[in-house]
């Protein structure tokens, strides 16, 4: 998202039950965070890092940032980060820049995980949890019938685990379909963000809602998914639904 652009599902939040939200930014990146306590300095510290080696990375390697295909990684090591990116995208089919908001949040998520309980990093609606209780995500796609109705229930146990949504209709990323919401659940924040990014691109109407899902979940690594398009909903893998009150991707402790 552009700096200083709205992310309104952020004040569907509900009471942290405890835990310490705050918010972190680095130029485009604008995290939201919760944890047992305020880190936001650790935060930062990750965030700027995490950032300088998708830059750095970037300078030498321009076609990083504009392919909308998977490239070969390069010879010798890059950061972690960078790799996860190219990795994801060779899995969903689609440039690295695809998993790059779900990458950072993984990144940041899995640096102060040893200094909480729980950890929860939010970049634009791609999800890092690490959880010691039961928390809902919701679901929020546009004007279907089903926003803001639905969320997805996530248990500790399947923590740490990346949530990461891709739409044709809500919000400024790049998409070549017509989904409402397509959101995929995985181990890997970045291939749950790229795998989202190409789901969405294949929907361009209700009647591919079917195949988007089956063709997510049959991706390695991808542990379940959902997809809207008007009023057809599919979804695969473990997923659990529960019913909410309020509209917005929030997560509700």
């Amino acid at each position: 998202m552009a700096p200083g652009e709205d992310r309104f599902y952020r004040s569907f939040e509900r009471p942290a039950g405890g835990r310490v939200p705050f918010r972190v930014r680095v130029a485009t990146s604008d995290l939201y965070l919760r944890a047992d306590r305020d880190l936001s300095r650790e935060a930062l510290d990750a965030l700027r890092r995490v950032r300088g080696q998708v830059e750095a990375h970037v300078r030498a390697r321009p076609a990083f940032a504009t392919a909308l295909r998977p490239l070969e990684p390069p010879a010798g090591p890059v950061p972690p980060v960078v790799r996860a990116m190219y990795a994801a995208a060779a899995a969903a089919g689609v440039g690295p820049m695809a998993a790059v908001a779900g990458a950072v949040a993984g990144a940041v998520g899995r640096e102060l995980r040893p200094l909480s309980r729980e950890v929860l990093v939010e970049n634009g609606g791609d999800l890092f949890l690490a959880l010691r209780d039961a928390a809902v995500v919701g679901l929020h796609a546009g004007d279907s019938p089903f926003s803001g109705r639905l969320g997805l229930r996530i248990d500790p146990s399947e923590t740490p685990l990346g949530v990461s949504t891709s739409s044709g209709t809500v919000g400024p990323s790049l998409s070549y379909g017509r989904a409402d919401l397509a959101t995929v659940l995985a181990a890997d924040p970045a291939l749950a963000d790229a795998v989202a990014t190409a789901a969405a691109n294949r929907v361009h109407g209700p009647s591919d809602v079917a195949g988007a899902v089956a063709w997510a979940v049959d991706v390695p690594g991808v542990a379940g998914a959902v997809v809207a398009c008007g009023d057809r909903l599919g979804a695969a893998g473990r997923v659990v639904f529960e019913p909410i009150h309020a509209q917005g991707p929030a997560t509700d402790p």
